[in-house]
């Protein structure tokens, strides 16, 4: 998708990285349900590798802001839903929210060879989120809303560059089940603003 046709998003321009067992999608909502022990992971701690996760996504080769709603009800440790911005297995950022420690928490996770993951309590209704990631030059800028208005910084990081990035608002996984029931909706990609950090 090049530049000129930010300002139209089509899911015939998407394409399934993990094709779920059952999903629907119309002009303005995309609906699926996880499939068992699915999950984007690579080694820290755990020691294992996975690129079993749901991606529904469109290849992107310019600076690009992507906005999305994601109403789910996670329920089980590890269940996940956001967006991810992906180069390969080994290179690639996921953000949304994440299952842990009994509650459904915000959080990203960057893998550049091996994954890290930082997390925090999120103040709002888990489920329904709206989150915005943007890559601008050599940087890829996370936020997050509960209520469309007022966004709150999630994570500013360095990324890799590459010749085009596999960009999803539509990012799940449930690792531990399958059957977690996911909705994206107002999906958007448009040219990012000249101040990514302090824009609304």
């Amino acid at each position: 998708m090049e530049s000129s046709s930010f300002s139209k998003v089509s899911f015939n321009d998407f394409k399934w990285l993990n094709e779920p067992k059952h999903w629907k999608a119309n002009k303005e909502v995309l609906e699926f349900s996880t499939d068992n022990k699915t999950d984007f992971w690579q080694k820290t701690f755990y020691g294992f590798a996975f690129t079993t996760g749901h991606l529904y996504a469109v290849e992107i080769k310019d600076d690009f802001t992507l906005e999305v709603c994601v109403e789910a009800n996670f329920t089980t440790l590890y269940d996940q839903a956001g967006l991810m911005i992906y180069i390969d297995e080994h290179h690639w950022l996921k953000a949304g929210i994440e299952y842990n420690d009994g509650q459904p928490m915000i959080g990203s996770v960057l893998t550049n060879g091996v994954s890290d993951w930082a997390t925090g309590i999120f103040p709002g209704n888990p489920n329904k989120f709206y989150l915005r990631l943007t890559r601008l030059r050599d940087a890829v800028c996370v936020k997050y809303s509960i209520d469309n208005e007022t966004w709150t910084l999630l994570r500013l990081c360095p990324f890799p560059a590459a010749s085009k990035y596999f960009v999803g608002p539509i990012m799940a996984c449930t690792p531990q089940r399958e059957g977690l029931e996911v909705k994206f909706r107002n999906i958007s990609i448009s040219k990012p603003a000249d101040d990514i950090l302090h824009s609304n």
